[in-house]
């Protein structure tokens, strides 16, 4: 019997101290859990970025070649061929158009004719000339006479010469048949067709010239001088991701009546055959003095005394308050233009509630 009791209470013993073991252990694991679950503070960040002071601003934009000639025959007639069509690319003396030549060779035909018929009344009048010149030296003629055979051969020169000239025209007025391109371009219109008669100077094809291109744009008042001073560049919306850089060439003095813009137009010296006419562009204007600099919400500055500071935070979730220099205060932003670098993650909320030494946690967004 009493071996049996001190059995049993040798067994309770050993479970009260199995209990106070595992109780033990528990509260340990309880206390690593709570250490490693500590939480960590979670803060909204901004990225600083930097940006020009005074913003870029954008404007839609057609590429125009800078000359664009309505070509036309210098002579009347009519057309015979028109040798080209709507947006193909001509060269320098590449034949446009012709005109039936008939009554041009007519007319070249006739001039010649009047010089052979000026070059024998020329003969003949200068050979009576030296007779009369021979018989006043001899004295077998009077002074009347020789002035009349000089006034007779000095009109046959004359003659001579004008005719000259005429063939000289016809044969000009013959090549004006033919309608060549002055300058390497593409044809933008064709405004002739074959059996119509035209005029002398009536415009017959348009040809926009490929040397020099640029960019069309229309201009607020407000931002005329802008455009007068500032840096511009142009992109295309077929490659958007190569620049051109441009020059203003010309603006308009006076605004669109209904729009109330300027027109302008900025050159392109750097544009090559892959800048097509009327393609649309982008043109930027910036300036090129305005300081670069970097918006953040203002309740992001922290200042106890000291220089305006901002909570920097790195990738490990260590904070790090950094002096920075401000440019403006604005209403709901603060201004800087250094002191942080490009891409910074600064705390925006709660700086004065912040540690250093403890760790944060960076959140995108408020949830409640």
């Amino acid at each position: 019997m009493l071996a049996r009791l001190i059995l049993l209470n040798y067994s309770r013993l050993l479970a009260g101290v199995t209990l106070a073991g595992m109780a033990v252990a528990l509260a340990g694991c309880n206390d690593s859990v709570a250490e490693k679950a500590e939480p960590t503070r979670p803060v909204l960040v901004a990225t600083a970025h930097y940006e020009a002071e005074t913003p870029e601003r954008s404007f839609v934009g057609t590429i125009r070649p800078r000359i664009e000639s309505d070509l036309g025959f210098r002579v009347a007639g009519k057309v015979s061929k028109r040798l080209v069509e709507v947006g193909q690319r001509v060269d320098v003396g590449t034949p446009l158009a012709t005109l039936d030549e008939v009554d041009l060779k007519l007319q070249a035909e006739q001039a010649e004719a009047e010089l052979r018929a000026a070059t024998g009344v020329l003969a003949q009048a200068a050979a009576a000339e030296q007779r009369a010149k021979n018989l006043r030296v001899n004295g077998w003629t009077t002074d009347a006479q020789l002035d009349s055979a000089k006034a007779s051969a000095d009109e046959a020169r004359a003659r001579l010469n004008r005719a000259e000239r005429s063939v000289e025209l016809t044969k000009n007025s013959l090549s004006y048949a033919t309608l060549e391109a002055d300058a390497r371009g593409v044809v933008t219109a064709t405004l002739v067709e074959p059996g119509q008669v035209v005029a002398a100077g009536q415009t017959a094809i348009r040809v926009a010239r490929l040397a020099e291109k640029e960019a069309v744009v229309a201009i607020p008042e407000t931002l005329v001088e802008r455009a007068k001073k500032g840096m511009a560049t142009v992109t295309l919306w077929s490659d958007p991701n190569r620049k051109y850089a441009a020059r203003l060439r010309e603006i308009s003095p006076s605004a669109d009546p209904v729009t109330r813009t300027y027109l302008a137009k900025f050159s392109l010296p750097e544009a090559g055959d892959n800048v097509e006419l009327g393609m649309t562009a982008t043109l930027t204007l910036a300036d090129p003095a305005t300081e670069r600099v970097a918006r953040l919400p203002l309740s992001a500055l922290f200042r106890q005394g000291g220089d305006p500071s901002l909570y920097v935070v790195d990738d490990k979730g260590e904070v790090t308050l950094k002096p920075v220099k401000v440019k403006a205060y604005e209403s709901n932003d603060l201004v800087i233009s250094g002191g942080v670098e490009e891409g910074a993650k600064v705390v925006a909320l709660g700086v004065q509630k912040i540690d250093p030494s403890q760790k944060v946690r960076v959140v995108s967004s408020l949830s409640f």
